[in-house]
């Protein structure tokens, strides 16, 4: 039966708010392998981005209604302007729709909502591609947490019927995908992956991020602060469970750190320690499953001092990054979205409820085709 042909594109700007990036892939519906054609990234524009973290740590100075919807425009303006990028030089015909995530400013499952901005009527327009968005609101009616999204890719692309397997994605926010033989696929967010990192390296040195991790690795972490941090009720929540970046921020950590002496220590300590927070609350979580490979993707495979204290905890498992099994590590989420938007195009399922916790199998996303008929 020959190979059937369809395009898609995903886009993803994650907890980190750095930047969008963007994959077009093919997804044949006969059930064959991810193929991802192109990729491209777009940094997050400086006033863009303190909009959205404002937003997301209520912290809005001006009106946060007329803040959320031109927040949730410009989003949509870069994330068109990803898809540009993307197809420069090619041909728009046999793009079946693009899934877009949204920019997540409230993350709050427990009072019944997740909150993406984006404007998917106008990202329609502006492309002239169906859009599918607003993923989470279905899992979430089901009792779900909406969240993580990407197990059930994780499992299509990355499951091996030999080895047991986890797939750990470090945005803003960290997030496993467990995929074992003959078991069900788990999914729940670990805690902070990058945002404390990158908040406590621009506060003190004036950087996004911490380049190679190097800065943290000028020190050693402080044992106290570091049990103060771990002491967080969230990291001893059984799964399925999820969070973002209005539970872990910097205002998190000085409250957290005050009484572990926290504004005594030298910033290069703090950062070590917030380093190696994020690299104990993912193999911690890890421990228990005995995984043999660990794949890791999203921004923290930059962080090459992350990388080596995860391989130093994880051993004897390999740990490495998607790049080794063909998916370049920072497109893996984006192809997730890319994914999703087949699967409600198909209307099959794009949750996992073991994952989420969802009462069952849910068809995800709402569609915006800017097609009409006349």
């Amino acid at each position: 039966m020959p190979r059937t042909s369809r395009l898609f594109i995903g886009l993803m700007s994650g907890t980190s708010m750095d930047g969008v990036d963007a994959v077009l892939a093919d997804l044949p519906a006969d059930g064959a392998a991810v193929t991802t054609l192109a990729s491209a990234s777009l940094p997050m524009p400086m006033g863009l981005r303190d909009r959205l973290t404002m937003l997301a740590l209520g912290k809005a100075t001006d009106d946060g209604l007329d803040a959320a919807g031109q927040a949730a425009i410009g989003i949509s303006r870069l994330y068109a302007d990803a898809v540009a990028r993307l197809l420069e030089g090619r041909e728009r015909a046999g793009i079946a729709a693009i899934g877009a995530h949204g920019q997540t400013v409230r993350h709050a499952p427990r009072q019944g909502y997740s909150m993406q901005l984006i404007d998917g009527a106008l990202l329609a327009e502006l492309t002239g591609l169906p859009v599918v968005c607003d993923f989470r609101a279905g899992d979430i009616a089901a009792g779900g947490e909406g969240a993580p999204l990407v197990p059930a890719y994780h499992q299509a692309v990355f499951g091996a019927p030999d080895e047991r397997r986890a797939v750990v994605n470090i945005g803003g926010i960290a997030n496993i995908s467990w995929l074992a033989p003959g078991e069900p696929v788990l999914g729940f967010d670990t805690g902070p992956g990058n945002t404390l990192l990158d908040g406590w390296c621009a506060r003190h040195i004036g950087r996004p991020y911490d380049e190679d991790g190097a800065w943290a690795a000028s020190a050693a972490p402080d044992p106290a602060l570091l049990a103060a941090l771990l002491a967080d009720p969230y990291f001893g929540r059984p799964a399925p469970k999820s969070t973002g970046r209005e539970t872990f921020h910097l205002d998190w950590l000085a409250e957290r750190g005050r009484a572990a002496g926290l504004d005594a220590l030298p910033p290069a300590t703090v950062q070590a320690t917030l380093l190696e927070l994020t690299a104990r609350t993912i193999t911690g979580a890890l421990a228990p499953l005995r995984p043999d490979v660990v794949l890791v993707c999203g921004g923290g495979v930059r962080n090459r001092a992350l990388l080596d204290r995860l391989r130093a905890l994880l051993a004897p498992a390999r740990c490495e990054s998607t790049g080794v099994v063909g998916i370049d590590p920072q497109a893996v989420e984006a192809s997730a979205f890319a994914w999703l938007a087949a699967r409600r195009i198909d209307r099959l399922p794009g949750n996992l409820p073991s994952a989420t916790g969802a009462r069952g199998p849910r068809v995800l996303g709402a569609l915006y085709d800017p097609h009409f008929a006349g």
